[in-house]
């Protein structure tokens, strides 16, 4: 039987019955919500959590061929979510943690009430003409042959990239530390299973009700592919958010958690069980 709880650093903490789990985003672990999750422990029972492969997770459960793909990583959060009982959970997701909560909700929907989706990205390749995604192939390409030629340069160029707050150059540097203190093999897999990745078929299966939160001047997932997930996910809500970059949950964390919590508070059954 799979230590659920060791596997993934299982944190969970706060007063309430209800789950709010947090998903990070890619090359990120848990303590990137450090300035949101607390805002959350008096109502909401807060589940935190690594990738495999990530912070203090049990880096030697990792197993190339179930990471190479994000289903791997919806499987384990599905897992997390088991092992705590989780019911109509709240699952907030960065990035490609909004995707692999999405995978997981459609694998087991009854067990969400909702789905915050931070930075979403269903496919970060160009799809012409009816699609943008922010990147070409090549480009792409690019960052991996970069990853692989020059894994400190990777990570100090991506950082940068990500977080797109120049004047707040500390905040680049824990990114480009939280890279960096990834196993440049395992960064590389994560990488390409997220980059490459195309769940757009995924955004019409999805039956949880959504927030997308989308942040101005944000090159990894820009304004146009938050409006496209908005657009595919029926009666979800939209918010384009005055943080810029990519990761408003550090960068800008009270406008974050009033979004989150101004959410939550509009929905009436929020705080009922069934």
């Amino acid at each position: 039987m799979v230590d659920v709880y060791k596997r993934n650093h299982v944190n969970v903490s706060g007063h309430g019955e209800r789950p709010i789990i947090f998903a990070p985003g890619f090359g990120c672990n848990q303590n990137m919500w450090r300035l949101i999750a607390p805002a959350f422990e008096d109502q909401y029972k807060v589940v935190l959590f690594d990738y495999v492969g990530t912070g203090l997770s049990d880096h030697q459960a990792y197993d190339p061929i179930r990471y190479g793909d994000l289903l791997g990583y919806a499987e384990d959060l599905l897992q997390i979510c088991e092992a705590i009982d989780a019911r109509d959970a709240i699952l907030v997701g960065h990035s490609v943690g909004a995707t692999i909560a999405m995978l997981a909700a459609n694998r087991d929907p009854q067990r969400f009430a909702h789905l915050i989706m931070i930075g979403p990205s269903p496919c970060y390749v160009n799809d012409p003409p009816d699609y943008y995604g922010g990147f070409t192939k090549e480009d792409l390409e690019g960052l991996i042959e970069l990853l692989d030629k020059n894994f400190a340069g990777w990570a100090n160029y991506l950082s940068g990239a990500v977080m797109q707050n120049p004047d707040r150059p500390s905040l680049s540097r824990e990114l480009e530390e939280s890279f960096c203190s990834i196993d440049p093999e395992i960064a590389r897999r994560f990488a390409v299973a997220t980059f490459f990745a195309d769940t757009r078929q995924e955004l019409q299966k999805v039956r949880v009700p959504a927030l997308i939160m989308q942040c101005q001047g944000d090159i990894i997932a820009p304004v146009e592919v938050g409006e496209y997930v908005h657009d595919q996910l029926p009666g979800s809500i939209y918010q384009l958010m005055q943080a810029t970059g990519h990761c408003p949950h550090l960068s800008h964390p009270e406008e974050t958690i009033s979004i989150i919590q101004s959410y939550l508070d509009s929905i009436p059954t929020i705080d009922s069980t069934e």
